[in-house]
Protein backbone atom coordinates (compact mmCIF):
# COMPACT_ATOMS: atom_id res chain seq x y z
CA UNK A 1 0.00 0.00 0.00
CA UNK A 2 1.25 3.20 -1.07
CA UNK A 3 2.40 5.58 1.93
CA UNK A 4 0.28 8.49 0.08
CA UNK A 5 -2.56 6.39 0.18
CA UNK A 6 -2.88 5.17 3.74
CA UNK A 7 -6.03 6.60 5.14
CA UNK A 8 -5.79 8.84 8.32
CA UNK A 9 -8.99 9.38 11.00
CA UNK A 10 -8.80 12.34 13.54
CA UNK A 11 -10.74 11.10 16.46
CA UNK A 12 -12.79 14.35 17.24
CA UNK A 13 -15.26 15.48 20.29
CA UNK A 14 -15.85 16.87 23.99
CA UNK A 15 -13.24 16.57 26.86
CA UNK A 16 -14.02 12.92 28.48
CA UNK A 17 -16.27 11.45 25.60
CA UNK A 18 -14.29 8.11 25.19
CA UNK A 19 -12.09 9.54 22.16
CA UNK A 20 -8.85 7.71 23.42
CA UNK A 21 -10.92 4.96 24.24
CA UNK A 22 -11.71 4.31 20.55
CA UNK A 23 -8.59 4.87 19.41
CA UNK A 24 -6.64 2.08 21.69
CA UNK A 25 -9.60 -0.09 20.46
CA UNK A 26 -9.13 0.43 16.45
CA UNK A 27 -5.89 0.52 16.55
CA UNK A 28 -5.25 -2.21 19.32
CA UNK A 29 -3.02 -0.21 21.16
CA UNK A 30 -3.02 -0.53 24.97
CA UNK A 31 -0.55 2.29 24.80
CA UNK A 32 -2.87 4.86 24.67
CA UNK A 33 -3.02 6.92 27.40
CA UNK A 34 -6.57 6.38 29.04
CA UNK A 35 -7.61 9.28 31.90
CA UNK A 36 -10.74 9.73 33.66
CA UNK A 37 -9.93 13.20 34.06
CA UNK A 38 -11.62 15.63 31.01
CA UNK A 39 -8.79 16.79 29.08
CA UNK A 40 -5.54 15.17 29.85
CA UNK A 41 -5.25 14.82 25.97
CA UNK A 42 -3.39 18.19 24.92
CA UNK A 43 -1.58 17.16 22.12
CA UNK A 44 -2.51 15.06 18.86
CA UNK A 45 -1.05 11.82 18.45
CA UNK A 46 -1.26 9.47 15.69
CA UNK A 47 -0.89 5.92 15.85
CA UNK A 48 -0.63 4.08 13.12
CA UNK A 49 -1.43 0.54 12.32
CA UNK A 50 1.17 -2.04 11.17
CA UNK A 51 0.37 -5.33 9.27
CA UNK A 52 3.47 -7.25 8.18
CA UNK A 53 5.68 -4.92 8.87
CA UNK A 54 3.54 -1.65 6.62
CA UNK A 55 1.09 0.75 8.07
CA UNK A 56 -2.28 0.36 6.51
CA UNK A 57 -4.26 3.32 8.59
CA UNK A 58 -3.88 5.59 10.75
CA UNK A 59 -6.19 7.14 13.86
CA UNK A 60 -5.28 10.50 15.42
CA UNK A 61 -6.29 11.10 18.64
CA UNK A 62 -6.95 14.70 19.54
CA UNK A 63 -7.55 17.33 22.46
CA UNK A 64 -11.32 17.79 23.30
CA UNK A 65 -13.26 21.26 21.60
CA UNK A 66 -12.69 23.74 24.69
CA UNK A 67 -14.13 27.05 23.10
CA UNK A 68 -16.96 25.57 20.34
CA UNK A 69 -19.38 28.90 20.49
CA UNK A 70 -16.69 31.17 19.76
CA UNK A 71 -14.69 28.74 17.10
CA UNK A 72 -18.62 28.30 15.50
CA UNK A 73 -18.75 32.04 15.21
CA UNK A 74 -15.31 32.32 13.32
CA UNK A 75 -16.24 29.27 10.97
CA UNK A 76 -19.62 31.21 10.33
CA UNK A 77 -18.00 34.83 9.85
CA UNK A 78 -15.08 32.77 7.15
CA UNK A 79 -15.53 34.26 3.18
CA UNK A 80 -12.69 32.69 1.94
CA UNK A 81 -12.32 29.55 -0.46
CA UNK A 82 -14.36 26.66 1.00
CA UNK A 83 -11.85 24.28 0.55
CA UNK A 84 -9.10 26.04 2.98
CA UNK A 85 -10.94 27.03 5.91
CA UNK A 86 -9.56 24.73 8.82
CA UNK A 87 -6.03 25.92 7.55
CA UNK A 88 -7.12 29.73 7.53
CA UNK A 89 -8.91 28.74 11.00
CA UNK A 90 -5.59 27.31 11.87
CA UNK A 91 -3.84 30.22 11.00
CA UNK A 92 -5.62 33.10 12.49
CA UNK A 93 -5.97 31.76 15.54
CA UNK A 94 -3.07 29.30 16.47
CA UNK A 95 -1.14 32.41 18.51
CA UNK A 96 -4.41 32.91 20.33
CA UNK A 97 -4.57 31.17 23.47
CA UNK A 98 -8.33 30.36 23.49
CA UNK A 99 -7.74 28.77 20.47
CA UNK A 100 -4.97 26.46 21.43
CA UNK A 101 -6.86 23.31 21.67
CA UNK A 102 -9.00 23.80 18.60
CA UNK A 103 -6.39 24.48 16.87
CA UNK A 104 -4.00 21.21 17.72
CA UNK A 105 -7.16 18.99 17.30
CA UNK A 106 -7.68 20.83 13.48
CA UNK A 107 -4.63 20.05 12.02
CA UNK A 108 -4.88 16.35 11.03
CA UNK A 109 -8.20 17.35 9.11
CA UNK A 110 -6.12 20.49 7.61
CA UNK A 111 -3.62 17.23 6.13
CA UNK A 112 -6.16 15.79 4.84
CA UNK A 113 -7.69 13.74 7.88
CA UNK A 114 -11.19 11.87 7.61
CA UNK A 115 -13.37 12.67 10.89
CA UNK A 116 -14.58 10.72 13.93
CA UNK A 117 -16.81 12.68 16.04
CA UNK A 118 -17.77 10.62 19.46
CA UNK A 119 -20.05 11.51 21.73
CA UNK A 120 -21.22 9.69 25.40
CA UNK A 121 -24.81 8.10 24.28
CA UNK A 122 -25.41 8.46 27.74
CA UNK A 123 -25.82 12.13 28.68
CA UNK A 124 -28.37 14.25 27.04
CA UNK A 125 -27.10 16.92 23.88
CA UNK A 126 -25.87 19.77 24.62
CA UNK A 127 -25.06 23.25 22.95
CA UNK A 128 -21.72 23.00 22.91
CA UNK A 129 -22.18 19.36 21.05
CA UNK A 130 -24.30 21.42 18.28
CA UNK A 131 -21.70 23.75 18.00
CA UNK A 132 -18.79 21.22 17.46
CA UNK A 133 -20.85 19.48 15.19
CA UNK A 134 -21.59 22.46 12.96
CA UNK A 135 -18.28 23.42 12.67
CA UNK A 136 -17.08 18.92 11.83
CA UNK A 137 -20.48 20.06 8.82
CA UNK A 138 -18.44 23.45 7.78
CA UNK A 139 -15.25 21.92 7.17
CA UNK A 140 -16.93 19.54 4.40
CA UNK A 141 -14.72 16.95 5.04
CA UNK A 142 -16.25 13.19 5.26
CA UNK A 143 -17.26 12.09 8.56
CA UNK A 144 -18.64 9.58 10.88
CA UNK A 145 -20.28 9.70 14.17
CA UNK A 146 -19.99 7.48 16.80
CA UNK A 147 -22.28 7.05 19.59
CA UNK A 148 -20.06 5.50 22.57
CA UNK A 149 -22.43 4.77 25.97
CA UNK A 150 -19.88 5.43 28.67
CA UNK A 151 -22.96 4.58 31.46
CA UNK A 152 -25.52 1.95 30.63
CA UNK A 153 -27.79 3.27 32.95
CA UNK A 154 -28.65 5.89 30.85
CA UNK A 155 -29.57 6.44 26.79
CA UNK A 156 -29.65 9.34 25.00
CA UNK A 157 -29.14 7.75 21.82
CA UNK A 158 -32.02 8.17 19.84
CA UNK A 159 -31.63 11.77 20.58
CA UNK A 160 -27.99 11.99 19.61
CA UNK A 161 -29.03 10.04 16.14
CA UNK A 162 -31.73 12.81 15.27
CA UNK A 163 -29.08 15.28 15.72
CA UNK A 164 -25.80 13.18 14.15
CA UNK A 165 -28.46 13.12 11.17
CA UNK A 166 -28.54 16.91 10.37
CA UNK A 167 -24.16 17.11 10.13
CA UNK A 168 -22.80 13.57 9.18
CA UNK A 169 -22.60 11.30 6.33
CA UNK A 170 -22.29 7.53 8.73
CA UNK A 171 -23.55 7.08 12.12
CA UNK A 172 -22.32 4.24 14.34
CA UNK A 173 -23.05 2.80 17.58
CA UNK A 174 -20.27 1.46 19.21
CA UNK A 175 -18.99 0.83 22.55
CA UNK A 176 -15.02 0.88 22.92
CA UNK A 177 -15.11 -1.25 25.91
CA UNK A 178 -16.62 -4.40 24.18
CA UNK A 179 -16.66 -3.84 21.49
CA UNK A 180 -15.76 -7.70 18.74
CA UNK A 181 -13.29 -7.93 16.19
CA UNK A 182 -16.29 -7.96 13.92
CA UNK A 183 -18.04 -5.03 15.30
CA UNK A 184 -14.25 -3.22 14.48
CA UNK A 185 -14.53 -4.52 11.02
CA UNK A 186 -17.95 -3.31 10.76
CA UNK A 187 -16.95 0.45 11.67
CA UNK A 188 -14.11 0.11 9.27
CA UNK A 189 -16.39 -0.97 6.23
CA UNK A 190 -19.01 1.95 7.19
CA UNK A 191 -16.26 4.53 6.94
CA UNK A 192 -15.63 3.63 3.16
CA UNK A 193 -19.49 5.24 2.74
CA UNK A 194 -18.01 8.86 3.90
CA UNK A 195 -16.32 9.30 0.85
CA UNK A 196 -15.93 7.44 -2.26
CA UNK A 197 -12.22 8.58 -2.83
CA UNK A 198 -11.46 6.56 0.28
CA UNK A 199 -13.66 3.36 -0.73
CA UNK A 200 -10.51 1.55 -2.63
CA UNK A 201 -7.76 2.31 -0.29
CA UNK A 202 -10.09 1.15 2.95
CA UNK A 203 -11.04 -2.33 1.09
CA UNK A 204 -7.01 -2.69 1.20
CA UNK A 205 -7.22 -2.20 4.74
CA UNK A 206 -9.95 -4.72 5.79
CA UNK A 207 -8.29 -7.22 3.76
CA UNK A 208 -5.58 -7.31 5.42
CA UNK A 209 -7.43 -6.60 8.59
CA UNK A 210 -8.97 -9.86 7.99
CA UNK A 211 -6.33 -12.12 6.81
CA UNK A 212 -4.14 -11.02 9.53
CA UNK A 213 -6.91 -11.94 12.00
CA UNK A 214 -6.99 -15.97 10.41
CA UNK A 215 -3.00 -15.85 10.81
CA UNK A 216 -3.31 -14.74 14.56
CA UNK A 217 -5.94 -18.03 14.78
CA UNK A 218 -3.64 -20.25 12.81
CA UNK A 219 -0.30 -19.22 15.03
CA UNK A 220 -3.39 -19.37 17.81
CA UNK A 221 -4.16 -22.88 17.11
CA UNK A 222 -0.48 -24.16 16.64
CA UNK A 223 0.43 -22.69 20.24
CA UNK A 224 -2.37 -24.56 22.15
CA UNK A 225 -1.55 -28.20 20.07
CA UNK A 226 2.07 -27.56 21.16
CA UNK A 227 0.29 -26.82 24.76
CA UNK A 228 -1.20 -30.17 24.63
CA UNK A 229 1.43 -32.26 22.97
CA UNK A 230 3.83 -31.09 25.83
CA UNK A 231 1.74 -31.31 28.46
CA UNK A 232 0.58 -34.86 27.38
CA UNK A 233 4.21 -36.48 26.66
CA UNK A 234 5.58 -34.81 29.92
CA UNK A 235 7.46 -36.75 32.70
CA UNK A 236 9.59 -35.56 35.14
CA UNK A 237 12.29 -37.57 36.99
CA UNK A 238 13.63 -37.55 40.53
CA UNK A 239 16.83 -40.16 41.75
CA UNK A 240 16.51 -40.67 45.25
CA UNK A 241 18.56 -42.99 47.60
CA UNK A 242 17.43 -45.45 49.58
CA UNK A 243 17.03 -43.76 53.26
CA UNK A 244 15.70 -40.66 51.67
CA UNK A 245 12.27 -40.00 53.50
CA UNK A 246 9.36 -42.31 50.93
CA UNK A 247 6.62 -39.69 51.48
CA UNK A 248 8.16 -36.40 51.19
CA UNK A 249 10.08 -37.44 47.96
CA UNK A 250 6.53 -38.14 46.56
CA UNK A 251 5.29 -34.80 47.43
CA UNK A 252 8.30 -33.41 46.21
CA UNK A 253 8.32 -34.82 43.10
CA UNK A 254 4.53 -34.76 42.64
CA UNK A 255 4.42 -30.79 43.22
CA UNK A 256 7.43 -30.11 40.55
CA UNK A 257 5.56 -32.26 38.64
CA UNK A 258 2.53 -30.15 38.56
CA UNK A 259 4.23 -26.36 38.47
CA UNK A 260 6.40 -27.45 35.86
CA UNK A 261 2.88 -27.87 33.66
CA UNK A 262 1.38 -25.02 35.19
CA UNK A 263 4.41 -22.85 33.51
CA UNK A 264 3.66 -24.37 30.21
CA UNK A 265 0.63 -23.50 30.08
CA UNK A 266 1.14 -20.21 31.34
CA UNK A 267 3.62 -19.15 29.20
CA UNK A 268 1.59 -20.99 26.07
CA UNK A 269 -1.27 -18.04 27.32
CA UNK A 270 1.17 -15.31 27.53
CA UNK A 271 1.70 -15.60 23.84
CA UNK A 272 -1.56 -15.77 23.07
CA UNK A 273 -1.95 -12.72 25.16
CA UNK A 274 0.69 -11.03 23.19
CA UNK A 275 -0.34 -12.26 19.77
CA UNK A 276 -3.63 -10.13 20.16
CA UNK A 277 -1.27 -7.34 21.07
CA UNK A 278 -1.62 -7.18 24.92
CA UNK A 279 1.30 -5.73 25.64
CA UNK A 280 0.81 -2.96 28.44
CA UNK A 281 -2.26 -4.02 30.97
CA UNK A 282 -2.05 -7.37 31.56
CA UNK A 283 -5.86 -8.97 31.77
CA UNK A 284 -6.70 -9.27 34.95
CA UNK A 285 -9.83 -11.82 35.35
CA UNK A 286 -12.36 -11.08 38.35
CA UNK A 287 -11.87 -13.63 41.43
CA UNK A 288 -15.17 -15.98 40.40
CA UNK A 289 -13.30 -16.57 36.65
CA UNK A 290 -12.82 -20.70 36.58
CA UNK A 291 -9.41 -18.74 35.10
CA UNK A 292 -7.98 -17.85 38.73
CA UNK A 293 -8.42 -21.18 39.88
CA UNK A 294 -5.50 -23.98 39.51
CA UNK A 295 -5.13 -26.08 36.35
CA UNK A 296 -5.75 -29.60 39.00
CA UNK A 297 -7.78 -28.03 41.38
CA UNK A 298 -10.87 -29.97 41.89
CA UNK A 299 -13.27 -26.81 40.98
CA UNK A 300 -11.62 -26.99 37.37
CA UNK A 301 -12.01 -30.35 36.81
CA UNK A 302 -15.71 -30.06 37.93
CA UNK A 303 -16.45 -27.27 35.49
CA UNK A 304 -14.10 -28.03 32.25
CA UNK A 305 -13.60 -31.10 29.98
CA UNK A 306 -16.13 -33.40 28.86
CA UNK A 307 -18.88 -34.88 30.49
CA UNK A 308 -19.04 -38.32 32.62
CA UNK A 309 -21.12 -39.76 29.39
CA UNK A 310 -18.83 -38.25 27.05
CA UNK A 311 -15.78 -39.62 28.64
CA UNK A 312 -17.30 -43.11 28.28
CA UNK A 313 -17.78 -43.02 25.05
CA UNK A 314 -14.01 -41.72 24.73
CA UNK A 315 -13.12 -44.63 26.51
CA UNK A 316 -15.39 -47.33 24.37
CA UNK A 317 -13.89 -45.78 21.33
CA UNK A 318 -10.09 -46.81 22.81
CA UNK A 319 -11.41 -50.19 23.87
CA UNK A 320 -10.94 -49.55 27.71
CA UNK A 321 -11.85 -46.88 30.70
CA UNK A 322 -11.78 -43.61 29.72
CA UNK A 323 -10.50 -42.59 33.36
CA UNK A 324 -6.83 -42.52 34.65
CA UNK A 325 -4.11 -45.26 34.58
CA UNK A 326 -1.54 -45.68 37.39
CA UNK A 327 1.00 -47.69 36.68
CA UNK A 328 3.63 -48.39 39.59
CA UNK A 329 6.53 -50.49 39.05
CA UNK A 330 8.05 -51.52 42.31
CA UNK A 331 11.26 -52.71 43.28
CA UNK A 332 10.93 -53.50 47.66
CA UNK A 333 8.90 -50.78 47.91
CA UNK A 334 4.89 -49.50 47.10
CA UNK A 335 5.29 -45.89 46.81
CA UNK A 336 1.57 -45.82 46.06
CA UNK A 337 2.01 -42.17 44.49
CA UNK A 338 -1.22 -39.90 43.90
CA UNK A 339 -3.04 -41.60 46.38
CA UNK A 340 -7.09 -41.83 45.74
CA UNK A 341 -8.73 -38.70 47.08
CA UNK A 342 -11.94 -40.58 48.40
CA UNK A 343 -15.40 -41.42 48.11
CA UNK A 344 -16.31 -37.92 47.89
CA UNK A 345 -17.47 -38.44 44.09
CA UNK A 346 -17.62 -42.42 44.26
CA UNK A 347 -17.16 -44.02 41.45
CA UNK A 348 -16.75 -40.96 39.17
CA UNK A 349 -13.47 -39.53 41.97
CA UNK A 350 -11.43 -40.82 38.99
CA UNK A 351 -12.36 -38.27 36.60
CA UNK A 352 -11.90 -35.61 38.71
CA UNK A 353 -9.20 -36.35 40.85
CA UNK A 354 -5.98 -33.70 40.44
CA UNK A 355 -4.20 -36.71 43.14
CA UNK A 356 -4.82 -39.47 40.68
CA UNK A 357 -3.79 -37.82 37.40
CA UNK A 358 -0.23 -38.93 36.17
CA UNK A 359 1.06 -42.05 35.79
CA UNK A 360 3.59 -42.74 38.18
CA UNK A 361 6.95 -45.45 38.07
CA UNK A 362 9.78 -46.16 40.50
CA UNK A 363 12.68 -48.07 39.02
CA UNK A 364 15.38 -49.82 41.10
CA UNK A 365 18.76 -47.72 40.50
CA UNK A 366 22.01 -50.03 40.72
CA UNK A 367 23.39 -48.25 43.67
CA UNK A 368 20.63 -49.12 46.15
CA UNK A 369 18.66 -45.76 45.63
CA UNK A 370 15.37 -45.57 43.24
CA UNK A 371 14.43 -43.22 40.40
CA UNK A 372 10.56 -42.01 40.31
CA UNK A 373 9.25 -40.78 37.47
CA UNK A 374 5.94 -39.09 37.11
CA UNK A 375 4.32 -38.85 33.76
CA UNK A 376 3.45 -38.66 31.06
CA UNK A 377 -0.27 -38.26 31.66
CA UNK A 378 -2.34 -40.30 30.43
CA UNK A 379 -6.08 -39.10 31.85
CA UNK A 380 -8.01 -38.12 28.87
CA UNK A 381 -10.06 -35.91 30.27
CA UNK A 382 -7.09 -33.84 30.98
CA UNK A 383 -6.24 -33.48 27.34
CA UNK A 384 -10.06 -31.08 27.64
CA UNK A 385 -9.29 -29.59 30.51
CA UNK A 386 -6.20 -27.89 29.05
CA UNK A 387 -7.86 -27.63 25.83
CA UNK A 388 -11.05 -25.80 27.52
CA UNK A 389 -8.48 -23.32 29.98
CA UNK A 390 -6.85 -21.83 26.60
CA UNK A 391 -9.77 -21.88 25.13
CA UNK A 392 -11.29 -19.83 27.49
CA UNK A 393 -8.44 -17.45 27.93
CA UNK A 394 -8.10 -17.19 24.42
CA UNK A 395 -11.75 -15.79 24.25
CA UNK A 396 -10.93 -13.20 27.14
CA UNK A 397 -8.11 -11.96 25.37
CA UNK A 398 -10.03 -11.41 22.42
CA UNK A 399 -12.87 -9.84 23.63
CA UNK A 400 -11.24 -7.51 25.88
CA UNK A 401 -10.57 -4.29 23.93
CA UNK A 402 -7.46 -1.84 24.35
CA UNK A 403 -9.64 0.53 25.14
CA UNK A 404 -10.96 -1.06 28.35
CA UNK A 405 -9.23 -0.63 31.74
CA UNK A 406 -10.59 -3.47 34.28
CA UNK A 407 -11.99 -6.65 34.85
CA UNK A 408 -13.28 -7.67 31.19
CA UNK A 409 -16.65 -9.13 32.79
CA UNK A 410 -16.62 -12.43 29.91
CA UNK A 411 -17.48 -15.50 31.25
CA UNK A 412 -17.72 -13.87 34.88
CA UNK A 413 -21.32 -16.79 35.51
CA UNK A 414 -18.46 -19.76 35.38
CA UNK A 415 -18.42 -20.85 38.80
CA UNK A 416 -22.34 -19.98 39.77
CA UNK A 417 -23.85 -23.41 38.67
CA UNK A 418 -23.07 -26.48 40.32
CA UNK A 419 -21.64 -29.82 38.57
CA UNK A 420 -22.49 -28.17 34.79
CA UNK A 421 -20.10 -27.78 32.43
CA UNK A 422 -19.13 -24.16 31.53
CA UNK A 423 -15.91 -25.05 29.06
CA UNK A 424 -16.61 -25.59 25.35
CA UNK A 425 -14.92 -28.92 24.23
CA UNK A 426 -18.39 -30.33 26.12
CA UNK A 427 -19.98 -28.61 23.40
CA UNK A 428 -17.70 -29.89 20.63
CA UNK A 429 -19.38 -31.77 17.69
CA UNK A 430 -18.70 -35.59 17.64
CA UNK A 431 -16.54 -35.41 14.47
CA UNK A 432 -14.04 -32.64 16.50
CA UNK A 433 -14.43 -35.29 19.72
CA UNK A 434 -12.88 -38.28 17.83
CA UNK A 435 -10.32 -36.10 16.16
CA UNK A 436 -9.62 -34.77 19.67
CA UNK A 437 -9.65 -38.73 21.10
CA UNK A 438 -7.63 -39.51 17.85
CA UNK A 439 -4.90 -36.93 18.89
CA UNK A 440 -4.98 -38.39 22.36
CA UNK A 441 -3.89 -41.88 21.11
CA UNK A 442 -1.46 -41.26 18.43
CA UNK A 443 0.61 -38.68 20.60
CA UNK A 444 1.41 -41.24 23.52
CA UNK A 445 2.32 -43.32 20.26
CA UNK A 446 5.98 -42.73 19.12
CA UNK A 447 5.21 -42.79 15.49
CA UNK A 448 6.44 -39.57 14.22
CA UNK A 449 3.93 -39.36 11.20
CA UNK A 450 1.15 -40.57 13.03
CA UNK A 451 1.73 -37.70 15.38
CA UNK A 452 2.11 -35.04 12.63
CA UNK A 453 -1.08 -36.15 11.29
CA UNK A 454 -2.75 -36.29 14.46
CA UNK A 455 -1.38 -32.90 15.30
CA UNK A 456 -2.66 -30.99 12.22
CA UNK A 457 -6.26 -32.41 12.28
CA UNK A 458 -6.02 -31.07 16.12
CA UNK A 459 -4.69 -27.68 15.29
CA UNK A 460 -7.68 -27.58 12.26
CA UNK A 461 -10.30 -28.96 14.87
CA UNK A 462 -8.66 -25.72 17.18
CA UNK A 463 -8.72 -23.41 14.51
CA UNK A 464 -12.03 -23.64 13.43
CA UNK A 465 -12.83 -22.98 16.71
CA UNK A 466 -11.31 -20.02 16.85
CA UNK A 467 -12.77 -18.49 13.92
CA UNK A 468 -16.11 -18.70 15.38
CA UNK A 469 -15.61 -16.84 18.23
CA UNK A 470 -15.05 -13.50 15.91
Amino acid sequence: MNHKHIPEFAVLGHPNEGKSSIVSTLTEDDSVIISPTPGETRKCRSFPVFIDGKEVICFTDTPGFQVPQKSLEWFRNYSGPANEIVQQFILANQNQKDYQDECELFSPIARGAGIIYVADGSRPVRRDDRAEMEILRLTARPRMAIINSKDTHSDYSEEWKNEFRKNFNIIRIFNAHNATYKERIALLSSLKGIDQEREAALDDVISAFKMDWDHRNHLTAGLITDLLTICLTYKTTRNISGNALEKEEKTKLQNIYKEELLAVEKKTHEKIRKMFKHNIFHIEFPPHSILTQDLFSEKTWQMLGLTKGQLVAAGAAFGGAAGVMIDIATVGHSLGLFAAIGSAFGAGSALFGSEQMAKAKVVGLPIGGYRITVGPNRNIQFMYVLLDRALLYYSQVINWTHGRRGYPGIHADLLNAKNKKKGFTALFTDESRQACNLFFREIQKKDTGRQEIAKQKMQGIIKSFLDQQE
